[in-house]
């Protein structure tokens, strides 16, 4: 790993649940010598991308992360139309629904939306990390990504969250290769107990996918009559969210909803 990924790896570590992290964590999490970390954060903190605040001199994000994170924004809106796509297809389905983006080798939540009509939702959190194996939208990714890049998810060591975590790879690719069919992935329990999702890949202007769309609710209100409506509403946000970004869907994507 060169120095410039060593730097990015680190900037990975920071989430909601870890907004400051001290240089002894960072070493720890990182795996790295504590030297290598001290001068990394070091060269980070010099060009803005971290700062220290606090007592314990502890680490957190930057302004050169906005700026950067604005620029973006400004040449690829993908945050500002997800959140219009969202918050119409959670108003249609009644459920939370949520965009993720692939970063690096994760694949973390972007953005989400709340509906109104249930004092019980599944709830999200932004930047959170979704495990490709035992999440809808992870297993969306996975069945248009590159082959080379599942077959190094699935050659790692794959965590058991719930019971019903999926963690076969020959059952996995079985599973893929139903989403490659019908163009949504559905996850019941794999990731958090009692919730039932359902996801669509979302595509770049180069046909791969770069996230996913995802629609989750209690498994106790997934319905037949909800289940269709989800994935008829989905599929339909997905191409939407997909052509407004500038992306293409690949030949073999089946646009039109599965019976």
């Amino acid at each position: 790993m060169g120095t410039v990924s060593k730097a990015l790896s680190l900037l990975s570590l920071f989430s909601h649940g870890r907004l400051e992290i001290g240089l002894s964590d960072l070493t720890r999490l990182s795996g790295m010598n504590k030297a290598t970390v001290y001068r990394l954060m070091t060269e980070l903190q010099q060009a803005g991308f971290v700062e220290q605040v606090g007592g314990d001199r502890a680490y957190r994000l930057g302004a050169e992360v906005l700026r950067l994170a604005a620029l973006r924004e400004a040449s690829v809106p993908l945050l500002s139309v997800s959140r219009a796509v969202l918050r119409q297809l959670c108003d249609r389905t009644g459920e939370t629904a949520h965009m993720s983006i692939l970063q690096g080798d994760r694949l973390n939540t972007l953005t989400h939306a709340y509906s109104q009509q249930h004092g019980t939702r599944v709830t999200m959190e932004d930047a959170e990390v979704l495990a490709f194996h035992a999440t809808g939208s992870g297993l969306a990714f996975l069945a248009f990504a590159p082959p080379d890049f599942v077959d190094r998810v699935l050659s790692q060591p794959l965590e058991r969250f719930t019971e019903q975590t999926p963690t076969d790879p020959a059952a996995l690719r079985q599973s893929l290769a139903k989403v490659r069919a019908s163009g949504i992935a559905e996850a019941v329990g794999g990731f958090e107990a009692d919730v039932h999702s359902h996801a669509a890949p979302i595509f770049g202007a180069d046909r791969q996918p770069i996230g996913a769309l995802a629609v989750a609710a209690p498994v106790s209100r997934m319905t037949p009559a909800l289940t269709s409506l989800i994935r008829a509403e989905l599929k339909s946000a997905a191409l939407d969210l997909t052509q407004r970004i500038g992306g293409f869907c690949p030949d073999d994507y089946p646009a039109e909803q599965a019976a």
